[in-house]
């Protein structure tokens, strides 16, 4: 992609109303644009991120045997009202709406009811069980205080997850297998050293302890509680001398941490299979309860932790496997730095390598502070001093420090 068709520009500023750093970062970066709090629309560069962040999540879920559907955002009244989740006083961060003739409708702020629904006609058997299936998508969560950029919106994109299983044996082997999962996304991600499995509150589904995935930050909301040797964690929540037995975690070892939740894993027993009369008949015909799990990733969280961590004074710093290119060409200089760098261009793009080229009539500082800015791992710079010596200068965003190499070293160092 040229920068010159680029319709986003950068900017020095970003708005006075954004105090969250990422979400700073981001819409100057132009690779998000605010609608109104706790809404963002992503421009080309910031949804290539969060492409490639969920291609990440997406293989892991596949590589567990998930299956991969997409659901619908408005939701009906009935089935929530069977399992008591459509009261506003049970669960009061619902968007409602109509259609024209008075129905009564919600936007998707989670899927449990309507993905046992979708499974009930395919469900009978025992052969029909395990299953693993999620979708990634939007979802609306009226938040009376919207704040942190992409950490705590109201309309954010989430990968969620559900297990359904015959017995609790099968569920627990299901919910292990998630959590590991969960740990090579997070370790993809660049973030696995300090993102910690925690033991949480189960909520109103089980007595067992939810888990939390808490990534440690200065902005998070979250106080947790880690022993970094077992690499686990407990949120404040459930820390009591009781619960550390029940984990097998001494006091003494845990060090207190700011967390950001960048994913959960829930088990709902038989909560929402029951309320909505979907069983299993076993291999001697008796009807039997399914036991179902949850499994949820914020993955516009997840862009807006990673621009968090992974930024310093200048910018942002995309690790490279989820940056929006991987090089950013910058051209110094006349028709020759024009012609050579026209090239380069074509030749990285048909290795397969991504480029963001800045053929812009701008002076080389501003190019560099844009590069910069933007987080792109590798800045290439063709220009017509570099060129007497048949070399191009090679900066490393993570670094900053420049090099210079052969036509053939710079080849082999982007490939």
């Amino acid at each position: 992609m040229r920068v010159s068709q680029l319709f986003t520009k950068t900017s020095k500023t970003a708005p006075a109303d954004e105090v969250a750093r990422n979400a700073q970062l981001l819409i100057r970066a132009g690779f998000i644009h605010k609608e109104m709090a706790g809404v963002y629309a992503y421009m080309p560069l910031g949804l290539r991120v969060l492409e490639n962040i969920k291609q990440i999540v997406r293989e892991e879920m596949n590589t567990i045997g998930g299956q991969e559907v997409m659901m619908t955002a408005l939701q009906p009244r009935d089935i929530f009202e069977k399992t008591d989740r459509w009261d506003d006083a049970k669960v009061d961060n619902w968007f409602k709406t109509k259609l024209a003739n008075g129905t009564e409708l919600g936007l998707g702020l989670t899927h449990e009811e309507p993905i046992v629904d979708a499974l009930a006609p395919y469900v009978n058997s025992y052969k029909d069980l395990p299953i693993f299936v999620y979708q990634i998508q939007n979802k609306f969560r009226n938040e009376l205080r919207a704040k942190s950029g992409l950490l705590r919106g109201r309309e954010f994109v989430m990968k969620d997850m559900y297990s359904l299983a015959r017995t609790q044996e099968e569920h627990e082997e299901l919910y292990e297998r998630a959590a590991e999962a969960y740990h090579r996304v997070y370790e993809r991600l660049g973030i696995g050293d300090i993102t910690y499995r925690t033991a949480a509150d189960g909520g109103i589904f089980t007595k067992r302890f939810s888990d939390e995935f808490q990534t440690l930050s200065d902005i998070g909301e979250d106080t947790i509680y880690v022993d970094e040797e077992k690499r686990l964690a407990i949120n404040e929540e459930v820390y009591t001398d009781e619960n550390l037995a029940k984990l097998g975690l001494d006091k003494s070892k845990l060090v207190e941490k700011k967390g950001v939740e960048v994913g959960n894993i829930f088990p709902l027993e038989t909560k929402y299979t029951d309320a909505l009369d979907v069983y299993y008949v076993d291999e001697n015909g008796a009807k039997q309860q399914i036991i179902m799990g949850c499994y949820g990733i914020g993955i516009s969280r997840l862009m807006g932790i990673v621009a968090e961590h992974f930024s310093d004074d200048k910018g942002l710093v995309w690790p490279e496997n989820i940056a929006p290119a991987k090089v950013y060409l910058v051209r110094i200089g006349g028709e020759e730095a024009s012609r050579h760098a026209d090239e380069l261009y074509d030749e990285l793009t048909k290795m397969g390598i991504e480029v963001l080229y800045d053929d812009r009539d701008e002076r080389p500082g501003a190019k560099f502070a844009d590069a910069e800015l933007m987080g792109i791992p590798y800045r290439v710079t063709v220009s017509d001093r570099l060129l007497e010596s048949k070399q191009y200068e090679y900066t490393p965003r993570m670094s900053g420090e420049t090099s210079l190499l052969t036509h053939e070293e710079l080849l082999d160092k982007l490939s």
